[in-house]
């Protein structure tokens, strides 16, 4: 398995990610922006969702290219970062046009946030500026773990992040995962360094500490999370993409095969507790192959690169005053 040149989402071409967050908030967003429209779907499995404009994404609805995708820290408030990030793009022309009038295409999502130690008693809220302030930042480069979305991020014992990864198919294809990891599940076995995603890691890109032996999946106490249970303080959102020539059908059949990498990479996932999503992203700029195996194939490496992109998530989150977990690389070293 190879990696991209960045080994981020980017490595998708055509696609650029802003983070923009604020250190006492303890929140944040990420956006995902396209140099033109892409097709895109969205596949759902956690039980406690939040999001934006998700309904025309299935197959059967009008609207075929999306301008850009937000994830976003906050909760229900951190919804209004799609309002930031769309006020940014209709001021750049983009947008669908209707009778002479732009209007952005931004679906979204966010997890919860809003007990992680932050000072939360804004007086407005402050996600709309976010928005648009990381589409203003969107390049082909940006960081990873305590970053965007991920800034506040937490999971059953340590802290969560922002992580990415990508891989190049033996077809020529490019898939690349984003995501946000904020679970009320770990990332790791309790007790243990290795990450659950450790089969699928790359050259050493989320610390090289191998394979588990014997991790027992119902050890991890997740105390912190559990106690917050009843706000539904969780949630890991997420974003694939590739430059393989999808339809909004076939990005709903990556999405789908995707979720499984959440499931391979934080134990438990998908819970009642959780709002795991994941947005598929279609580029087009390259045809299939082989229409009967390429989307086996996609589905395959997206789940692979979603697993890599939560471990390095986690693995690149770091310490800030008020916390109220510690990080990977405070309790394992590295």
């Amino acid at each position: 398995m190879k990696a991209g040149r960045r080994n981020l989402i980017t490595d998708v071409a055509g696609l650029r990610v802003g983070n923009a967050g604020d250190e006492a908030l303890k929140s944040g967003c990420t956006v995902l922006v396209g140099d033109a429209p892409f097709v895109c779907a969205v596949d759902v499995m956690g039980g406690a969702p939040g999001t934006r404009e998700t309904d025309m994404l299935a197959p059967d609805k009008m609207v075929q290219g999306v301008d850009a995708l937000v994830l976003s820290g906050g909760s229900a408030f951190g919804l209004d970062a799609c309002g930031g990030v769309a006020d940014g793009l209709r001021a750049a022309g983009r947008g669908f046009e209707v009778g002479g009038i732009r209007v952005p295409i931004v679906p979204g999502a966010i997890l919860f946030d809003l007990l992680n130690g932050g000072d939360k008693d804004w007086q407005a809220n402050p996600y709309c500026a976010l928005g648009r302030a990381a589409l203003a930042a969107a390049g082909e480069a940006f960081s990873l773990g305590s970053a965007g979305a991920g800034l506040g991020a937490t999971t059953a014992t340590l802290k969560g992040g922002l992580g990415s990864a990508s891989v190049v198919l033996g077809n020529g294809a490019t898939v690349g995962a984003l995501v946000a990891v904020n679970a009320l599940g770990g990332a790791t076995p309790a007790g243990a360094a290795q990450f659950w995603a450790a089969p699928f890691e790359v050259e050493g890109e989320f610390g090289g500490r191998g394979v588990v032996a014997g991790g027992d999946p119902f050890a991890n106490p997740a105390a912190d999370k559990l106690a917050a249970m009843a706000a539904g303080a969780n949630t890991t959102i997420a974003i694939v993409a590739t430059d393989a020539a999808l339809d909004k059908a076939g990005a709903k059949r990556m999405a789908v095969a995707a979720q499984d990498g959440l499931a391979r990479a934080l134990v438990p996932s998908h819970t009642p507790y959780d709002g795991d999503l994941v947005f598929a992203v279609s580029t087009g700029a390259r045809e299939l192959g082989n229409p009967a195996l390429d989307p086996l194939v996609l589905g395959h490496a997206a789940a692979t690169c979603l697993s890599r992109a939560v471990a390095r998530g986690v693995y690149e989150a770091t310490p800030a005053t008020g916390d109220i977990l510690p990080t990977w690389r405070e309790t394992w070293g590295g």
